[in-house]
């Protein structure tokens, strides 16, 4: 069930209720008894978790090459390979 901010217009004292979907909104202050009770609209907080989430998830990894090398291990591979191929 969510917790909901109410205000009274009249004392100004803020509270919280936990309240179903269902249920009307509250319409007396629990401290001074008027009826000038409102619901206050907060940010909701939202935390994004696992992989998809962020921009960087999506790009390829600026080291790798296709095969998963490192650019460092492929340019000494690519090295040893001609050295090698060369005597």
């Amino acid at each position: 069930m969510p917790t909901y901010v109410y205000t009274c217009d009249t004392c100004g004292v803020q509270f919280e209720q936990f309240q179903s979907f269902k249920d009307a909104p509250l319409q007396d202050c629990p401290q001074c008894t008027s009826s000038t009770v409102r619901r206050v609209f907060q940010p909701v907080g939202v935390v994004f978790k696992g992989s998809g989430w962020y921009i960087t998830d999506s790009r390829k990894s600026s080291g790798k090459s296709e095969s998963g090398k490192t650019a460092d291990e492929t340019k000494s591979s690519d090295s040893s390979q001609s050295s090698s191929s060369g005597s």
